[in-house]
Protein backbone atom coordinates (compact mmCIF):
# COMPACT_ATOMS: atom_id res chain seq x y z
CA UNK A 1 0.00 0.00 0.00
CA UNK A 2 1.27 3.36 -0.71
CA UNK A 3 2.27 5.50 1.92
CA UNK A 4 0.35 8.63 2.51
CA UNK A 5 2.33 11.56 2.06
CA UNK A 6 2.53 13.68 5.95
CA UNK A 7 -0.19 11.23 6.80
CA UNK A 8 1.39 11.80 10.77
CA UNK A 9 2.37 15.41 10.17
CA UNK A 10 -1.45 15.71 9.48
CA UNK A 11 -2.89 14.07 12.59
CA UNK A 12 -0.29 16.07 15.08
CA UNK A 13 -1.43 19.63 13.33
CA UNK A 14 -5.23 18.57 13.69
CA UNK A 15 -4.28 17.60 17.40
CA UNK A 16 -2.97 20.86 17.97
CA UNK A 17 -5.17 23.20 16.06
CA UNK A 18 -8.49 21.38 17.38
CA UNK A 19 -7.47 21.29 21.16
CA UNK A 20 -7.97 17.26 20.73
CA UNK A 21 -5.88 15.28 23.03
CA UNK A 22 -3.99 12.70 21.62
CA UNK A 23 -1.89 9.45 22.37
CA UNK A 24 1.23 7.37 21.32
CA UNK A 25 2.05 3.88 22.47
CA UNK A 26 5.51 3.37 22.58
CA UNK A 27 6.73 -0.25 22.02
CA UNK A 28 10.50 -0.82 22.88
CA UNK A 29 11.93 -3.81 20.32
CA UNK A 30 14.26 -4.78 22.86
CA UNK A 31 11.52 -5.65 25.19
CA UNK A 32 9.31 -8.08 22.46
CA UNK A 33 9.99 -11.47 22.78
CA UNK A 34 7.44 -13.51 21.03
CA UNK A 35 5.61 -11.51 17.90
CA UNK A 36 2.41 -13.79 17.56
CA UNK A 37 1.51 -13.98 21.30
CA UNK A 38 1.80 -9.67 21.52
CA UNK A 39 0.10 -8.91 18.78
CA UNK A 40 -2.94 -11.61 20.14
CA UNK A 41 -2.82 -9.68 23.15
CA UNK A 42 -2.80 -5.93 21.51
CA UNK A 43 -5.47 -7.59 18.72
CA UNK A 44 -8.04 -5.00 19.86
CA UNK A 45 -5.76 -1.66 19.86
CA UNK A 46 -6.43 -1.40 15.68
CA UNK A 47 -9.94 -0.82 16.73
CA UNK A 48 -9.07 1.96 18.99
CA UNK A 49 -8.98 5.39 19.17
CA UNK A 50 -4.90 5.35 19.63
CA UNK A 51 -3.14 7.98 17.33
CA UNK A 52 -0.52 6.82 16.85
CA UNK A 53 2.58 3.66 17.48
CA UNK A 54 6.02 4.50 18.52
CA UNK A 55 8.59 2.20 17.63
CA UNK A 56 12.17 2.37 18.97
CA UNK A 57 14.62 2.64 22.10
CA UNK A 58 17.45 3.86 23.51
CA UNK A 59 19.62 0.16 22.91
CA UNK A 60 19.46 -2.15 19.86
CA UNK A 61 21.15 -5.38 20.80
CA UNK A 62 18.77 -7.64 18.91
CA UNK A 63 18.74 -7.68 15.08
CA UNK A 64 14.29 -7.10 15.25
CA UNK A 65 13.82 -3.85 14.38
CA UNK A 66 11.88 -4.10 11.10
CA UNK A 67 10.30 -7.66 12.74
CA UNK A 68 9.14 -5.26 15.13
CA UNK A 69 7.61 -2.79 13.00
CA UNK A 70 6.01 -5.38 10.52
CA UNK A 71 4.43 -6.93 13.54
CA UNK A 72 2.97 -3.35 14.80
CA UNK A 73 1.83 -3.13 10.99
CA UNK A 74 0.04 -5.82 11.28
CA UNK A 75 -2.26 -4.90 14.51
CA UNK A 76 -2.25 -1.02 14.15
CA UNK A 77 -5.03 -1.58 11.39
CA UNK A 78 -4.93 2.06 10.11
CA UNK A 79 -3.04 3.67 12.81
CA UNK A 80 0.44 5.34 11.58
CA UNK A 81 3.87 3.44 12.68
CA UNK A 82 6.40 5.83 13.77
CA UNK A 83 10.00 5.46 13.90
CA UNK A 84 11.49 7.22 17.69
CA UNK A 85 14.95 6.46 16.83
CA UNK A 86 18.00 5.74 18.97
CA UNK A 87 19.97 5.84 16.44
CA UNK A 88 20.80 6.16 12.96
CA UNK A 89 20.45 2.15 12.74
CA UNK A 90 16.59 2.03 13.77
CA UNK A 91 15.20 2.58 10.34
CA UNK A 92 12.56 0.44 8.37
CA UNK A 93 10.93 1.02 5.55
CA UNK A 94 7.69 -0.26 6.66
CA UNK A 95 7.09 2.37 8.70
CA UNK A 96 4.77 4.94 8.20
CA UNK A 97 7.29 8.59 9.77
CA UNK A 98 10.27 8.72 11.92
CA UNK A 99 10.61 11.41 14.17
CA UNK A 100 13.49 13.47 13.17
CA UNK A 101 15.43 14.12 16.33
CA UNK A 102 17.49 16.58 17.45
CA UNK A 103 18.44 16.12 21.07
CA UNK A 104 18.58 20.31 21.61
CA UNK A 105 18.43 20.21 25.03
CA UNK A 106 22.28 18.40 25.25
CA UNK A 107 25.52 19.41 23.63
CA UNK A 108 26.70 16.05 21.96
CA UNK A 109 26.97 16.95 18.61
CA UNK A 110 26.56 13.18 17.85
CA UNK A 111 22.79 13.74 18.86
CA UNK A 112 22.33 17.19 17.59
CA UNK A 113 23.65 16.62 13.91
CA UNK A 114 25.76 13.56 13.61
CA UNK A 115 23.19 10.58 13.57
CA UNK A 116 21.23 12.87 11.28
CA UNK A 117 23.78 13.10 8.57
CA UNK A 118 23.84 9.74 8.36
CA UNK A 119 20.67 8.93 8.56
CA UNK A 120 18.98 11.45 5.86
CA UNK A 121 20.30 9.61 2.73
CA UNK A 122 18.71 6.70 4.03
CA UNK A 123 14.96 8.33 5.33
CA UNK A 124 15.11 9.73 2.25
CA UNK A 125 15.62 6.81 -0.49
CA UNK A 126 13.15 4.72 2.22
CA UNK A 127 10.37 7.75 1.67
CA UNK A 128 9.74 8.08 4.91
CA UNK A 129 7.75 10.97 6.65
CA UNK A 130 10.54 12.85 8.20
CA UNK A 131 8.86 14.93 11.50
CA UNK A 132 11.59 17.97 11.75
CA UNK A 133 11.28 17.65 16.09
CA UNK A 134 13.45 19.36 19.00
CA UNK A 135 13.64 16.86 21.08
CA UNK A 136 14.79 17.93 25.05
CA UNK A 137 15.53 15.72 28.47
CA UNK A 138 13.49 17.00 31.42
CA UNK A 139 14.75 15.21 34.33
CA UNK A 140 16.85 16.09 37.33
CA UNK A 141 16.31 13.24 39.79
CA UNK A 142 17.81 10.26 38.24
CA UNK A 143 19.49 8.87 35.19
CA UNK A 144 17.90 7.21 32.61
CA UNK A 145 18.29 5.51 29.38
CA UNK A 146 18.75 7.97 27.31
CA UNK A 147 20.35 10.13 29.55
CA UNK A 148 23.50 7.63 29.45
CA UNK A 149 23.25 6.56 25.70
CA UNK A 150 23.64 10.17 24.68
CA UNK A 151 26.23 11.49 27.47
CA UNK A 152 24.36 14.52 27.89
CA UNK A 153 22.82 16.41 30.97
CA UNK A 154 18.78 17.00 30.82
CA UNK A 155 16.93 20.01 31.62
CA UNK A 156 15.84 20.47 35.19
CA UNK A 157 12.07 20.31 36.32
CA UNK A 158 13.13 23.19 38.54
CA UNK A 159 14.25 25.44 35.75
CA UNK A 160 11.13 26.15 33.25
CA UNK A 161 12.40 29.24 31.81
CA UNK A 162 15.41 27.05 30.68
CA UNK A 163 12.85 24.61 28.90
CA UNK A 164 11.04 27.57 27.25
CA UNK A 165 14.49 29.08 26.05
CA UNK A 166 15.69 25.67 24.93
CA UNK A 167 12.55 25.45 23.14
CA UNK A 168 12.36 29.35 21.43
CA UNK A 169 15.78 28.11 19.81
CA UNK A 170 14.73 24.72 18.57
CA UNK A 171 11.47 27.28 17.16
CA UNK A 172 14.13 29.70 15.27
CA UNK A 173 15.72 26.79 13.77
CA UNK A 174 13.03 25.61 12.08
CA UNK A 175 11.98 22.72 14.47
CA UNK A 176 8.02 21.56 13.73
CA UNK A 177 7.35 19.36 16.80
CA UNK A 178 8.62 20.04 20.06
CA UNK A 179 8.77 16.57 22.70
CA UNK A 180 9.45 16.80 26.18
CA UNK A 181 10.86 13.49 27.25
CA UNK A 182 11.48 11.91 31.23
CA UNK A 183 13.05 9.36 29.87
CA UNK A 184 11.78 5.60 29.78
CA UNK A 185 10.84 4.17 33.26
CA UNK A 186 11.63 7.75 34.86
CA UNK A 187 10.16 8.07 38.46
CA UNK A 188 9.27 11.62 37.56
CA UNK A 189 7.32 12.98 34.47
CA UNK A 190 7.68 15.95 32.83
CA UNK A 191 6.39 18.85 35.84
CA UNK A 192 3.51 20.92 35.01
CA UNK A 193 5.44 24.17 35.11
CA UNK A 194 8.20 22.96 32.10
CA UNK A 195 5.28 21.69 29.95
CA UNK A 196 2.95 25.04 30.47
CA UNK A 197 6.02 27.24 29.78
CA UNK A 198 7.07 25.09 26.49
CA UNK A 199 3.77 25.12 25.32
CA UNK A 200 2.92 29.22 25.73
CA UNK A 201 6.08 29.84 22.83
CA UNK A 202 6.37 27.32 20.72
CA UNK A 203 2.41 27.68 18.52
CA UNK A 204 3.63 24.04 17.55
CA UNK A 205 2.58 20.35 18.48
CA UNK A 206 3.58 19.38 21.51
CA UNK A 207 4.33 16.28 22.49
CA UNK A 208 5.24 14.33 26.15
CA UNK A 209 6.42 11.47 27.36
CA UNK A 210 8.46 9.79 30.24
CA UNK A 211 7.47 8.59 33.72
CA UNK A 212 3.62 8.80 32.43
CA UNK A 213 2.52 5.75 35.05
CA UNK A 214 -0.83 7.04 36.47
CA UNK A 215 -3.74 8.73 35.25
CA UNK A 216 -3.23 11.60 37.56
CA UNK A 217 -0.11 12.28 35.73
CA UNK A 218 -1.77 11.86 32.43
CA UNK A 219 -4.55 14.02 33.29
CA UNK A 220 -1.61 16.77 34.75
CA UNK A 221 0.42 16.77 31.18
CA UNK A 222 -2.87 17.28 29.15
CA UNK A 223 -4.56 20.07 31.40
CA UNK A 224 -0.78 21.75 30.96
CA UNK A 225 -0.36 21.74 27.25
CA UNK A 226 0.28 18.19 25.74
CA UNK A 227 -1.11 17.64 22.41
CA UNK A 228 0.07 13.92 22.26
CA UNK A 229 1.15 12.13 24.93
CA UNK A 230 3.58 8.73 24.54
CA UNK A 231 3.34 6.17 27.29
CA UNK A 232 5.48 2.81 26.62
CA UNK A 233 7.24 1.36 30.51
CA UNK A 234 3.69 2.11 31.94
CA UNK A 235 1.96 -0.33 29.38
CA UNK A 236 5.04 -2.91 29.47
CA UNK A 237 4.30 -3.32 33.19
CA UNK A 238 0.67 -3.26 32.60
CA UNK A 239 -0.88 -3.67 29.08
CA UNK A 240 -4.20 -2.64 30.92
CA UNK A 241 -3.15 0.61 31.36
CA UNK A 242 -3.18 1.43 27.78
CA UNK A 243 -7.11 1.01 27.77
CA UNK A 244 -7.64 3.12 30.54
CA UNK A 245 -5.76 5.89 29.28
CA UNK A 246 -7.55 5.69 25.74
CA UNK A 247 -10.54 5.78 27.94
CA UNK A 248 -9.93 9.01 29.64
CA UNK A 249 -8.61 10.47 26.51
CA UNK A 250 -11.77 9.73 25.19
CA UNK A 251 -13.98 11.11 28.30
CA UNK A 252 -11.64 14.20 28.18
CA UNK A 253 -11.78 15.22 24.54
CA UNK A 254 -16.14 14.56 24.68
CA UNK A 255 -16.08 17.27 27.68
CA UNK A 256 -13.90 19.22 25.26
CA UNK A 257 -16.60 18.81 22.91
CA UNK A 258 -14.22 17.53 20.74
CA UNK A 259 -14.98 14.85 18.13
Amino acid sequence: MPKSKKRVSKILKNLFKTGRKGLAWLVDPEKLEDSASFEQEFAWVKDSDLDLIFVGGSHLSRDNFREVVLSLQRLSGNIPVVIFPGSQMQLAEEADAILFLSLISGRNPEYLIGHQVLAAPIIKELQLEALPTAYMLVNESEITSVQYVSQTLPLPNSKPNLAQATALAGLYLGMKYFYLDAGSGAKISVSSEVIKSVKSVINNPLIVGGGLDSLAKVKTAYDNGADLLVIGNAIEKDPGFLAEVLNYKMLLNVSLNIN
